[in-house]
């Protein structure tokens, strides 16, 4: 038996093959790790003004806010003049918020309004929705148009076009009423507050129409074939496909008008020079407003906007974990 053995050459060249493909290999491996490297790059480079933008207006500005509320600015002289001091107040200026009978009172006055606002908002745009989505309906897309127009109608706009309607002797509306005996102030102290609860309604309805309509857009046409190869009228197929399914929007939109119940202010700032019942204090917003710009007071004022902010927070939360709850029984109850 002949052993084979390799000459030197033919080892060499075994070697030098050897070592060029691990070269190639390190090669393709730094390329492979660039590649990757870049791939995860790419989506924050894309992100970056964003994020810049975000922090910019709105992280920063609500840190400056918490800092500013635990701040106290002592001034000396009737104006300043002879120095300004910062110290640091704790929880000073919330206790100071807090024992404030017109900011507390406000809060109360903007909870009574979303209890009584947003319900019926949100029941006027889900019938709307439907009526809209319904198959007889006739020129969806004008009279989407149309009832979603207000929205676009910026709040001080909105709130003097309609203050001509609640002002005696320049509303047509006033007008009628006392022609036929009938006694009506806009503006009054027991009145007013729903006044403005109108403008809103007017002018959100129809951007929270939106939102249902897109979510009924989303349900899959085999379900309305089936319902009504199955017999169901309009009204069941409404009331028992349609309302379940748009749930989440209803949700979203009921979250969104807590949210915004409790930033109500241009529409009483607009109404505050004709109707003597809106003081300086008649929304929390504007309660936080008047301390900052008024009394330049900017610790209370931050202060106010942090439990303004924190109240939004738990509301919201309250009312999700509230809906969740309910979804999780109901879904017990059918298991």
């Amino acid at each position: 038996m002949t052993a084979v053995r390799a000459t030197p050459a033919e080892g060499r060249g075994v070697s030098s093959r050897g070592t060029g493909g691990g070269s190639t290999g390190r090669r393709s491996g730094r390329r492979g790790g660039a590649r990757n490297a870049a791939t995860k790059r790419a989506p924050w480079i894309l992100l970056a003004p964003f994020l810049a933008l975000f922090i910019l207006t709105f992280v920063l500005p609500i840190l400056s806010a918490v800092a500013t509320s635990f701040t106290r600015v002592d001034r000396r002289g009737l104006f300043g003049e002879e120095g300004i001091t910062s110290s640091f107040a704790g929880f000073g200026n919330y206790a100071q918020a807090l024992a404030d009978s017109g900011f507390t009172a406000s809060i109360g006055r903007v909870l009574l309004f979303g209890i009584i606002q947003v319900p019926v908002m949100i029941v006027f745009c889900t019938v709307l929705a439907l009526l809209l989505e319904s198959a007889s309906a006739r020129w969806p897309q004008f009279f989407r148009a149309a009832y979603f127009m207000p929205y676009g109608v910026p709040g001080v706009i909105a709130t003097i076009l309609w203050g001509f309607l609640y002002i005696p002797g320049l509303s047509p509306v006033v007008d009628v009423a006392t022609a036929v005996g009938i006694d009506v102030d806009f503006l009054g102290a027991s009145t007013v507050l729903w006044s403005i609860a109108n403008i809103v309604t007017w002018t959100y309805t129809g951007y929270n129409m939106l939102i249902i309509i897109a979510q009924l857009k989303s349900i899959p046409g085999d379900v309305y074939e089936a319902a009504r190869v199955d017999g169901a009228s309009s009204w069941k197929i409404a009331w028992s496909i349609q309302l379940p399914l748009i749930r989440p929007a209803l949700v979203l939109a009921t979250v969104f008008s807590i949210i915004g119940t409790l930033q109500l202010f241009s529409e009483p700032l607009v109404l505050q020079t004709s109707s003597p019942a809106i003081d300086s204090k008649y929304t929390p917003n504007l309660a936080a407003y008047t301390n900052a710009f008024a009394f330049n007071d900017y610790g209370v004022a931050s202060a106010q906007a942090v439990i303004i902010a924190l109240a939004a927070f738990v509301l919201s939360f309250a009312f999700l974990a509230l809906v969740s709850r309910r979804s999780d029984r109901a879904e017990g109850a059918k298991s």
